[in-house]
């Protein structure tokens, strides 16, 4: 083969893997750079036959219940050991451990490991992370030096509240110069670089969820899960723009709001079941109400006019705008899920990673692989072509799903 041949190969090849290198998002925060569940990578492979993915590396990192944050080339999360806290930042290629950062903090294992269960956030090169009880940190991003920390008490008890209950999981939420967190039943403001308190909702029972962004109008406003009720406030000062009375057995209300085109989406478990409303109308108008998706700790994602999630413990798909249930999968049982490219992106309990069709005709799995052992409840995360995911015990492993060039 002449050198002009060899070339235009070699040119080709390298076109090839710069545009599937191209097409890699980074995932920065809870539930994806979107804050949906969403992810628009292109560059993956979810043909991966009988021998699975590979495995491109495996850490530990301390029980608990934290996602991923993926950005610049670098993969955060937590964990606890022995009642410490470890806020750990690898290469997100490589698996190195690039720096670690710990304090002090309980386990607090209630009816389940314990450990934190709030996933980190990456906003211009610092990170910010928060524990189950209460501290709440921003650090250099690079060099995991702390730049700022705050700690927050649990909430004051009232009447009718549990004694004993899962303290702090909701994930720090940033946008523009401002950090939201689900402190107190309608959220708190802070000054993202210095930590200063810009507003406040008085002390209660927050909510187990993550605050979620949405437009009122012209208006930036935000939806916060208190334990019993879910609220809207004006981002710019906290003030309550509606409540939405919302009970559960133990004020379990650990699934984000879903808002799309002025209707929100709630859903909690143990019995309690789903609902739609319509939070333009003064107040908010129930648009329909059923039990076909409960899902007790995990987000649903809405995906092309359907809702998938997990009904306490059975994959399934209900439609947004009637709440009709289009299918459910019993096989495929209690987990989270993504959806990246039209596809979802499933971690069972089990530790079953899966890949099935997004599409509310009926459950189409595509691909599997036994990605974990034990307990696996956290949120599973895909960026740059690589899947992340963790069991309870803090078992993290990296799978390459990147397409393979020839």
């Amino acid at each position: 083969m002449n050198l002009p041949v060899l070339l235009i190969l070699a040119s080709c090849l390298l076109a090839r893997t710069t545009s599937a290198a191209d097409t890699g998002v980074d995932w920065p925060c809870w539930r994806g750079p979107e804050h949906n569940g969403l992810m628009g990578e292109t560059g993956w492979s979810y043909e991966w036959g009988a021998n699975g993915l590979a495995v491109l590396w495996r850490a530990s990192v301390g029980k608990g219940f934290s996602s991923f944050a993926v950005a610049d080339g670098r993969v955060y999360t937590l964990g606890n050991t022995d009642g410490t806290d470890t806020v750990f930042c690898f290469d997100a290629v490589k698996g190195t451990v690039l720096w670690r950062h710990s304090y002090a903090c309980e386990l607090q294992p209630l009816s389940y490991e314990g450990g934190p269960g709030a996933t980190p956030a990456v906003d211009e090169g610092r990170v910010f992370t928060f524990s189950k009880d209460g501290h709440l940190f921003c650090l250099d991003a690079l060099k995991g030096s702390v730049v700022w920390t705050k700690k927050f008490e649990p909430w004051p008890l009232q009447e009718g509240d549990w004694k004993n209950n899962w303290r702090y999981a909701g994930s720090p939420l940033i946008i523009g110069d401002r950090l939201f967190m689900s402190l107190g039943p309608a959220g708190m403001a802070l000054n993202k670089k210095d930590g200063t308190i810009l507003w406040q909702s008085p002390a209660g029972h927050p909510g187990y969820s993550s605050p979620v962004p949405y437009r009122d109008g012209a208006m930036n406003a935000l939806a916060f899960f208190s334990g019993r009720a879910v609220v809207g406030v004006a981002a710019v000062s906290g003030k309550r723009l509606w409540e939405i009375p919302w009970r559960t057995e133990w004020d379990l209300n650990a699934a984000d709001p879903i808002i799309h085109e002025g209707k929100m989406f709630v859903s909690s478990g143990n019995g309690v079941g789903c609902a739609l409303y319509d939070i333009t109308a003064d107040p908010p108008r129930e648009v329909w109400r059923n039990k076909n998706l409960k899902t007790q700790m995990n987000s649903s994602v809405l995906w092309q006019g359907h809702l998938f999630g997990f009904n306490d413990t059975d994959l399934t798909c209900v439609e947004w705008a009637t709440g009709e249930k289009k299918w459910s999968e019993p096989s495929v049982r209690r987990g989270s899920l993504i959806v990246a490219d039209g596809k979802l992106l499933l971690l069972c309990e089990r530790g079953l990673l899966i890949v099935a069709e997004a599409t509310g005709k009926a459950y189409q799995p595509l691909s599997q692989t036994q990605a974990l052992s034990g307990r696996c409840w956290t949120t599973p995360v895909l960026s740059h072509g690589l899947i992340y995911a963790r069991n309870a015990a803090g078992d993290v492993v990296c799978l390459d799903a990147r397409p393979k060039t020839r």
